[in-house]
């Protein structure tokens, strides 16, 4: 693997499971201060994995979401940013960030915003919700607003919980009429159903997207960097119940380091698709291309 794809935002890149395409699309980047996003990891770890880091010692986290396409249809799961750019801040854990590219990524795979019929979110942070309430220019209702927008239940009944990270009220409530819920283990879409593994929020999802012998595991933010699959006790700042994270983030590596599966990390900089497999340091992450 170059080095040089652990230091950029992710590039549109597509992979085939059976009937199924799955395609990462671009929304933008923002940088994570290390090792202050990471509770549990140090500056001495950090030094020993300066290939994550970019020039300014910041780690690159993609900004994006996963288009899913089977037998003419499309979901997208996570939708972006938004057209939202801020700097960096000394001392803060987010640095500069930068969003707004969904649906340039979008017209680029030839579909426009009305052919997804449905977007399911992993949670409730506005990286993740961001074009589901921004409206483009010219635009007279969010891109996405003629969707239904699928939350895990305990996601969206605890929806005030979301904390900095997440919507403010008014948001919430243009989000709402969309909103739909669903159970845990629910298929949402041919092949794709629902898993629930808490602790980034109360209802953090992943989606387990089924297809040609091959399934792949939608972890949303239960890991934010490659770094964490060797160190799953590393939790990120705003996980609301820690020790379900470390839980959930054990049992997600276990299962990512079983034949024929493959995960999607969407802030994984330009490694977004992979597997696990073992290392000298122990489980690494095998960026998977095709």
């Amino acid at each position: 693997m170059s080095t040089e794809r652990l230091r950029r935002p992710a590039s549109r890149r597509s992979l085939r499971l059976g009937e199924t395409t799955v395609t990462h699309l671009p929304d933008g980047v923002v940088q994570l201060s290390v090792p202050g996003w990471l509770s549990g990891s140090t500056a001495a770890d950090w030094r020993a994995r300066a290939d994550h880091l970019d020039a300014s010692g910041y780690l690159v986290a993609s900004i994006g979401g996963l288009l899913v396409e089977r037998d003419g249809r499309a979901l997208l799961i996570d939708a972006g940013v938004g057209p939202v750019a801020a700097p960096a801040r000394a001392g803060a854990r987010v640095g500069a960030l930068r969003g707004g590219d969904l649906p340039a990524s979008l017209a680029a795979v030839g579909l426009s915003p009305a052919a997804v019929e449905a977007v399911a979110f992993t949670h409730l942070h506005i990286d993740h919700v961001g074009w589901a309430w921004h409206t483009p220019p010219g635009a007279d209702r969010p891109l996405l607003a003629h969707a239904p927008y699928l939350f895990s239940e305990p996601e969206w009944r605890e929806r005030a919980l979301a904390g900095a990270e997440g919507p403010g009220p008014d948001v919430l409530a243009a989000l709402e009429p969309s909103v739909r819920t669903v159970p845990d283990g629910e298929e949402i879409f041919p092949g794709v159903r629902l898993q629930l593994r808490p602790g980034h929020t109360s209802g953090h999802a992943s989606y387990v997207i089924e297809g040609g012998g091959r399934r792949l595991i939608a972890f949303g933010d239960a890991l934010h960097s490659p770094a964490q699959i060797s160190h799953p006790e590393w939790s990120a700042a705003p996980d609301i119940d820690r020790e379900a994270g470390v839980r959930s983030r054990r049992d997600l590596v276990r299962e990512l380091s079983e034949p024929g599966t493959l995960g999607y990390g969407g802030h994984f900089a330009d490694v977004v698709f992979g597997r696990v497999v073992p290392g000298q340091d122990g489980p690494r992450w095998q960026p998977v291309d095709s």
